[in-house]
């Protein structure tokens, strides 16, 4: 069961996280989290000009509302639909990047790294207070951008 999350432009200038808390709360008290792994999805109405050429991760406003939603629920990727590409669009609504029309999305290879190694560490302590296996789920994660982490990581931070 996929779980949609719509936000708005009114929500997202008044960086109004209800929708996303609304949902996060009804799996904390219904002990769902671990069930809702990768379900995620957000549907973002942002309103934008129809000459406006930009992505939507190219907005600061919308960045900023997913930079406040990081802020209150770093383990987030958790619950995103990874196979959906909703790892891949949160990333760039965090990590510093251009697009180009030959090459796609280019992120700044430095601010990619420091951002897979917060979220990892984040990830790892997480799920372990979860009492749910990390290894295969990081090494996953980091996959899905460009990302292979070796076993012996792993050793020192779990």
């Amino acid at each position: 069961m996929t779980i949609n999350i719509t936000i708005n432009t009114n929500q997202i200038n008044a960086l109004d996280l209800s929708p996303l808390k609304t949902v996060i709360e009804r799996l904390v008290i219904e002990n769902a989290i671990a069930s809702s792994e990768q379900k995620l999805r957000f549907d973002i109405n942002f309103h934008r000009d129809n000459n406006d050429p930009r992505e939507l991760s190219e907005i600061p406003e919308v960045r900023l509302w997913f930079i406040r939603a990081d802020s209150q629920y770093p383990w987030l990727p958790f619950l995103l639909d990874w196979q959906a590409g909703e790892f891949a669009r949160y990333t760039a609504m965090l990590v510093p990047h251009q697009f180009s029309s030959k090459d796609g999305i280019q992120y700044n290879p430095e601010a990619l790294e420091i951002y897979l190694m917060h979220k990892v560490f984040i990830l790892a302590d997480w799920l372990k207070a979860q009492g749910l296996p990390a290894t295969s789920r990081l090494k996953s994660m980091a996959q899905l951008i460009g990302y292979e982490l070796d076993e012996a990581f792993f050793e020192v931070v779990l």
